[in-house]
């Protein structure tokens, strides 16, 4: 897909780094997942800029805490994108900070935002070896904020405006809304409003400048949950959404709230479903919403998605 679409993207970010703890230092993990051959054809057929996603898995206290750790790993990423002529990587760290309880300590908390703008100066300080007109860019995945009363683990507005001179974008992940435990839709359309409001209505006159730097998340995915709520399912994709068509043959409702097409069947056992998957008019809108913020987008994950779908890119 990202060879068939090269066109159509700015960014691609193949999900191929870890960087871990090793004993008191720090290793990166993941080249044997890099294809080099991919991005060599990747290139000769369109101009997508490749940032691999790393995964900060490395304890937190310790990375922040000690300078020695992080300027290890910042030169740990950066070496990695000049040896494999990466043009700059995408960050997820937050979600795992939180879930330390890392965004609790008003102290720590500063120090992770510090890294990342440390993290930022130091990649803009190196030529891409592809494009040497440009420097190395920094994407950072930031979760949704659950509610307008921010808690201290939210990425909130004040986060967004302390990072966007470090950050060349970030990725917001507006989807998985539902659950097994609360099935529904992915990402409802005035939830995503919500979340957009909640980050750039309140910036002020930053706001034209902060908009392009948001790419919002579009799920290129969809879910079969067991009805009802707390029974079980999970994410689907493309070819097991058809077959579902194709063996149920079920009918297509649209929910007007959420914006979401959806459809209902049982199973062999006579359980019944309820399947989420994006539809052209769902995708549309979230494309429309973006346009009318100034954001750019994110799809997770291109190839999860109906062919299709790239004829609204």
């Amino acid at each position: 897909m990202a060879k068939r679409f090269n066109s159509k993207f700015t960014y691609l970010s193949p999900v191929w780094y870890d960087l871990k703890s090793q004993g008191s230092s720090l290793i990166l993990e993941g080249r044997h997942n890099a294809d080099k051959g991919w991005m060599s054809e990747l290139r000769m057929r369109g101009d997508a800029l490749v940032l691999p996603r790393v995964v900060l898995e490395a304890f937190p206290s310790e990375l922040l805490r000690k300078k020695k750790q992080r300027d290890k790993a910042i030169d740990l990423i950066v070496k990695e994108c000049k040896e494999m002529e990466y043009d700059g990587i995408v960050l997820e760290s937050w979600s795992r900070w939180a879930a330390y309880g890392i965004l609790h300590d008003p102290s720590l908390r500063n120090m992770a935002l510090n890294f990342i703008k440390q993290l930022g100066r130091s990649l803009h300080s190196v030529r891409s070896i592809r494009n040497p007109e440009k420097q190395l860019q920094l994407v950072y995945v930031i979760g949704p904020p659950q509610s307008d009363k921010l808690q201290q683990h939210d990425f909130g507005p004040e986060d967004l405006q302390s990072l966007s001179d470090a950050v060349d974008g970030f990725s917001l992940m507006t989807y998985d809304f539902s659950s097994p435990n609360n099935p529904g839709p992915n990402a409802p359309m005035n939830w995503i409003r919500f979340v957009l409001q909640l980050l750039l209505g309140s910036t002020g006159n930053n706001a034209q400048r902060l908009a392009p730097k948001i790419f919002l998340g579009i799920n290129f995915y969809g879910n079969d949950f067991v009805l009802p709520g707390g029974s079980g399912g999970g994410a689907i994709i493309g070819r097991d959404y058809l077959s579902l068509l194709e063996e149920h043959r079920p009918l297509l409702q649209w929910e007007k709230n959420s914006g979401e097409h959806f459809f209902v069947y049982s199973d062999h056992n006579n359980v019944r479903h309820a399947v989420f998957y994006p539809s052209l008019m769902s995708i549309y809108m979230r494309l429309e919403e973006a346009r009318s913020w100034g954001t750019g987008i994110s799809i997770w994950e291109i190839g999860q998605g109906l062919d299709y779908f790239f004829d609204l890119l």
